[in-house]
């Protein structure tokens, strides 16, 4: 049987399940693909450090020339993570002909384009299907599954970090730093968690959600991020009270078919599907024009689900190799659009407020509403210290632009405060 040899940029968490997945797998891949796959060598970081994978057989160096230069070596799976260095190896090994399988979102959020167009000149594979939602065929289905759907929105969640956290805080009443705490010490999250509890992560895969379900290249700064790190206990609580989780949602959607991508944390319904996903997993959910709604969920981190996804992409190469079929792009769907307007973007709203605690105060608040042409749905008011108040208001739907004006205006009144504010999921 012939073999297609595999190189293997970086061996963390993903890069030993790779290697794992490939060893305990590899005569059901054979029977598959009708070739043998063999991880032929490994590029590390440090030669020293001890790995918990069987590397029998298998070339450890520190020296990418040793990817780069061997013609031997068919595929390369990239899982080293960074941005620049990345992109600078992938880059020579594309040039080599060597078809790339990567896991780094940051990488295709932000370059994405540009090594695709590379990797067509040198008529080489570039997939990416473990860069979203760690174990969830999500982007092959997008590009398979919906190709004659025209699909209007994309919504879910799509870091494991955030959900656990926010799953902890709702479930087990921990304050927010003992729920990260608790991420950190299970490996749910980084020593330095800011990408995550800041929404940057979830951006970055929104990014590639929005590519392939609607064809439109975005950027980092096109998306509106708010992340879960000031996120109050007690609203967590009230938001329950009112039948609703917190959950950090990434939601791209078509208005008037122009684009809305955003990223924070949402009040979703109890009844809603996306409510009920718990800890480090994640829920993708597509709306089609012709199919309707549906969910795709699954482990979204970790070891095995990840480097499953990865094994998917590689043997999707490998028979690409063996039908000559190379050089065809993960998604071809491309198309311009345009940035939704801040007064077409629609949702009810959640919001906070500390009020001094004395006679009057809700009059000035609903003079501000008034005023600005919005409405209540609610309002409940309860303790917040010897001194103060905690006025929560839940509205009907209004716009972005004028949600940040109640805001502003509220905000300039003596003794009240917007503590939070969050758009509520309509069912």
């Amino acid at each position: 049987m012939q073999v297609v040899n595999i190189g293997v940029l970086g061996l963390g968490t993903v890069g030993s399940g790779v290697v794992r997945l490939l060893k305990d797998h590899e005569h059901k891949i054979s029977s598959i693909t009708g070739r043998k796959l063999v991880v032929k060598t490994v590029v590390v970081h440090n030669l020293e450090k001890k790995r918990d994978v069987d590397l029998t057989g298998i070339k450890v160096t520190n020296d990418i020339k040793e990817l780069i230069n061997d013609d031997e070596i068919n595929i390369v799976v990239e899982v080293m993570g960074t941005v620049t260095t990345a992109k600078e190896y992938i880059e020579l090994l594309l040039r080599a002909g060597k078809h790339i399988i990567t896991a780094n979102k940051d990488l295709i959020a932000t370059h994405g384009s540009e090594l695709a167009e590379l990797a067509d000149q040198n008529k080489c594979d570039l997939f990416y299907e473990a860069s979203v939602a760690g174990g969830i065929p999500i982007l092959r289905t997008i590009v398979n599954s919906f190709a004659a759907d025209r699909i209007i929105e994309v919504k879910g969640i799509v870091n494991g970090t955030t959900n656990y956290i926010l799953t902890k805080m709702s479930q087990n009443n921990m304050s927010f730093a003992d729920a990260l705490k608790s991420a950190q010490e299970l490996g749910f999250a980084e020593p330095d968690p800011t990408n995550d509890i800041e929404g940057i992560d979830a951006a970055y895969k929104m990014i590639i959600l929005t590519q392939f379900a609607f064809g439109i290249n975005i950027a980092l700064d096109d998306i509106e991020v708010k992340g879960i790190n000031g996120i109050d206990l007690e609203d967590i609580k009230q938001a329950k009270s009112l039948g609703y989780n917190i959950k950090l949602l990434g939601i791209a959607k078509l208005i008037n078919d122009r684009i809305s991508v955003a990223v924070g944390p949402v009040l979703v319904p109890e009844t809603q599907p996306l409510s009920a996903v718990q800890n480090e997993n994640n829920a993708v959910l597509v709306t089609g024009a012709a199919v309707g709604e549906t969910m795709f969920y699954g482990p979204g981190a970790g070891e095995m689900p990840t480097a499953n996804s990865v094994l998917s992409d590689i043997i999707a190469v490998t028979k690409d190799i063996v039908l000559e079929t190379t050089g065809n792009r993960f998604n071809d769907f491309s198309r311009e659009g345009k940035q939704a307007l801040p007064d077409e973007i629609k949702y009810p709203y959640y919001i906070s407020l500390k009020v001094k605690d004395r006679p009057g105060q809700m009059l000035k608040i609903t003079e501000v509403m008034t005023e600005l042409n919005a409405s209540f749905h609610l309002i409940i008011q309860s303790e917040y210290d010897d001194a103060n108040a905690r006025v929560v208001m839940t509205t009907h739907k209004m716009s972005e632009q004028q949600i940040k004006e109640i805001i502003k205006e509220i905000n300039n009144l003596e003794e009240i405060e917007v503590i939070a504010s969050y758009r509520i999921l309509s069912e």
